[in-house]
């Protein structure tokens, strides 16, 4: 089965939006395999982000991340990063479906309450980054038999 990365960033911890999220992923039948709540380091941080290192913008992007608690998360699921990217919603909120979690929480790029991997190689990734092999768990939901063919 696929698996993802997510992070509720710090400004959807501090708003109190992580039971949402986490239930809106949960009532959608994908499966939580690992999950902590963390102040970041400064160099798990800028592993995350490598890609936006010489961009303007990541200066005020690594102290935000760094500003306040996130909570990580891994998730489990047919197809789920596309499933996952789907129910975030665009990263600019403005542009995010209602509905999706930025549509429905975020008002600013800049705050955009959650990340989610964008591909399978980037969920690799960011696990690894975040998840030592041992803190994912492997179990069955109950209802798995009705969730997939």
């Amino acid at each position: 089965m696929d698996r993802t990365f997510v992070m509720v960033k710090p400004d959807g911890v501090q708003r109190g939006l992580v039971g949402e999220i986490v239930s809106r992923f949960e009532a959608k039948g994908l499966k939580l395999v690992g999950a902590k709540l963390e102040l970041l380091p400064e160099g798990r941080v800028v592993e995350q982000y490598r890609e936006h290192l010489e961009k303007p913008f990541f200066p005020g992007l690594k102290a935000y991340i760094m500003s306040g608690p996130c909570f990580l998360m891994a998730w489990e699921g047919k197809g789920v990063v596309a499933v996952v990217r789907r129910m975030v919603g665009a990263t600019n909120p403005a542009e995010a479906a209602p509905g999706s979690i930025r549509g429905n929480f975020a008002l600013d790029i800049g705050r955009n309450v959650i990340h989610a991997s964008d591909s399978p190689e980037s969920a690799a990734r960011e696990l690894g980054i975040h998840f030592a092999a041992g803190e994912l768990v492997d179990y069955s939901r109950i209802d798995e038999p009705v969730l997939y063919e």
